[in-house]
């Protein structure tokens, strides 16, 4: 049975080696490896061609003009069996326990669809300058209540029960490619079974779409939107949890320096403020000049440089 390992390419020369080696370095290597390029053009096939000659398990690299990304993982999910279904962008990596860790936790809690835990967050020389464990909590089993609030896991992290995704599909039409997927996945009642080891690293860089936090914000509700009968929930709910949502979000949009777009985000939203405080905490950071977020950042990515140094595959 085992684990079929996926590995959708796109312009990543640059990270491509040291991903495709922290596969081949895993304690539970995959029954499979497919690299399909989606029409790279900075000479990623070459690299990963090169590789795959001395890869230890069976592996095929499938080189084709630009599809996108959902697509991509509908056609390789499309050419998989097994057990379990793992995909790894192609500048991202695993740590050397990763599939046999999350393979465990999968054999051991049957009702669950997926296994995730949090990640190491990654600059373009393996510097790690985050961990999605400093940013939020998860939970395990339902984790509807969270993804509403827009709290998600990152890709990296995750292994599918294969027979879970039979059932569904990549939304190709959609930028964030797997947030409506758990979406859809949750309406099935399925659990998501959390790790405690960060067992990942999430390369962050000037083109992943996850620093687009507006966007971000616009392709949840629009997923939202899409899947509200599936999770039979009515119109008045799904409302009041978007307006929630857009409330909360008003903070990240200053933090991403996005300031007048917050400002008529916290007016429009106001009723979905918890409470007075976090009313009041909102405007207090509306107030804070915008170079001060700008130097917490950068404060707390050199201090997380310091604490973890590179992330060694």
């Amino acid at each position: 049975m085992g684990v079929y390992a996926f590995v959708p390419s796109y312009n990543h020369a640059p990270f491509v080696e040291k991903c495709l080696n922290s596969i081949v370095k895993q304690t539970l290597p995959p029954k499979k490896l497919l690299v399909i390029d989606d029409g790279s053009r900075d000479g990623s096939p070459q690299i990963i061609e090169k590789l795959l000659k001395d890869c230890p398990f069976d592996a095929e690299l499938i080189v084709r003009r630009n599809r996108g990304l959902c697509a991509t993982l509908n056609e390789g999910f499309a050419k998989s069996s097994g057990e379990y279904f793992a995909y790894l962008g192609s500048d991202d990596v695993w740590l050397p326990e990763f599939l046999e860790k999350r393979v465990e936790l999968l054999d051991e809690r049957r009702q669950a669809v997926l296994a995730f835990g949090h990640a190491f967050l990654i600059d373009e020389n393996d510097r790690i300058v985050d961990c999605t464990e400093n940013w939020t909590s998860f939970e395990n089993g339902d984790m509807l209540p969270l993804l509403l609030r827009g709290v998600i896991f990152p890709s990296p992290s995750v292994v599918y029960r294969h027979a879970a995704l039979e059932r569904h599909a990549w939304n190709e039409d959609s930028v964030l490619e797997d947030y409506e997927l758990y979406l859809k996945l949750s309406a099935d009642g399925g659990e998501f079974a959390f790790d405690k080891s960060v067992l990942c690293g999430w390369r962050q860089h000037g083109s992943n779409v996850s620093g687009d936090f507006p966007l971000m914000l616009e392709e949840w509700i629009a997923a939202q939107n899409r899947v509200a009968d599936r999770l039979k929930i009515s119109s008045h709910e799904l409302d009041k949890i978007q307006t929630e949502l857009k409330f909360d979000a008003v903070s990240s949009f200053i933090r991403h320096d996005e300031r007048r777009r917050a400002i008529r985000l916290f007016l429009q939203n106001l009723s979905g403020a918890q409470s007075v405080s976090q009313i009041a905490k909102t405007l207090l950071r509306l107030s804070i000049p915008p170079h001060f977020f700008r130097w917490n950042r950068r404060r707390k990515k050199l201090a997380a440089i310091k604490m973890y140094g590179k992330l060694e595959i």
